[in-house]
């Protein structure tokens, strides 16, 4: 299986680039990615390779690695995580009151939410 590291990515337009070990630019589509999952630039990742329209792009992709600088220094301090987890808590609590409502959110905004609470998951997890 290739592997590479990845060049970019941009979670909110969902796709990104990794350069792989052979030195190729290989197309990387969010929805190669494990489920709910994001990765960050530098991250060491095994993946499955397809020729598409506009060239090689990855399948399947396995994060071996995080990058150095997203693991060591990059958490926030705890007083800020503490106001991010309570504007959490009242983005949520309106998610909640729609849903007793019987009203889903909107597709767009279930994407921001959902966003978000990888994020703090990230930050949290650290």
């Amino acid at each position: 299986m290739p592997t590479g590291r990845v060049k970019w990515f941009d979670a909110e337009r969902g796709f990104g680039f990794i350069a792989s070990e052979e030195g190729e630019e290989v197309f990387l589509h969010a929805s190669a990615l494990p489920a709910g999952s994001t990765v960050a630039p530098g991250a060491k990742v095994e993946f499955g390779v397809a020729d598409g329209r506009r060239g090689k792009q990855a399948l399947s992709v396995r994060v071996v690695a995080a990058p150095a600088s997203v693991v060591a220094g990059t958490r926030k301090g705890a007083e800020d995580m503490a106001v991010i987890v309570e504007d959490l808590i009242r983005l949520l609590d309106d998610v909640s009151n729609q849903l007793h409502r019987g009203r889903y959110p909107d597709r767009s905004a279930g994407r921001k939410v959902a966003t978000v609470l990888r994020r703090v998951a990230d930050d949290l997890e650290g």
